[in-house]
């Protein structure tokens, strides 16, 4: 199983090609409409994987997801009033 998962967006000429997708990494998702596909394939190898699919005929452009790199532990500005009061105090 793949370790360390990123994503790419591979946008398409035309969706008759799509399949071969398949061999460079999990396709996820396909969009008919905007002709574009969700690839996920081992991070250790994203370039390597980026570079042979833009060498094909039938891709238009490749995007890297920047997923990993948005934090998501987040932080109130606001203080917790009910974690300020001391519940034991007043036993």
């Amino acid at each position: 199983m793949i370790g360390n998962r990123m994503g790419l967006a591979v946008y398409l000429h035309s969706l008759k090609f799509s399949k071969q997708l398949r061999r460079y990494g999990n396709v996820h998702y396909i969009s008919k409409r905007l002709k574009y596909a969700v690839l996920y394939c081992d991070g250790g190898k994203i370039d390597e994987v980026a570079a042979k699919l833009e060498s094909l005929h039938f891709v238009k452009e490749v995007k890297r997801s920047f997923k990993h790199a948005i934090r998501t532990e987040y932080e109130s500005k606001i203080p917790d009033k009910a974690k300020e009061y001391d519940y034991k105090m007043g036993l």
